[in-house]
């Protein structure tokens, strides 16, 4: 992450996504950059929960697994059956 001038870190200025869960037990798997891709966090959510995710230097995908809403400045989109 990188720093001020005081040596804080600074927040990474990447995008952002909100997932909506439209069932019980959706899964947010968030995964690594670099030469292998390896998944770093997992979160679990029930209908009705949302979750606002950062794709950072660290994340390069994520990946939801369930029946959920996916808000993105791209526009949003559903996943699940």
């Amino acid at each position: 992450m990188e720093k001020t001038d005081h040596g804080v870190e600074k927040p990474c200025a990447e995008d952002y996504i909100v997932v909506k869960a439209l069932d019980n037990g959706v899964t947010i798997i968030g995964l690594t950059r670099g030469k292998d891709t390896k998944f770093h966090h997992t979160e679990k959510l029930d209908r009705g929960e949302v979750m606002i995710a950062q794709f950072t230097q660290y994340t390069s995908a994520i990946k939801i697994r369930g029946k959920a809403q996916i808000f993105t400045k791209q526009g949003t989109l559903e996943s699940g059956d």
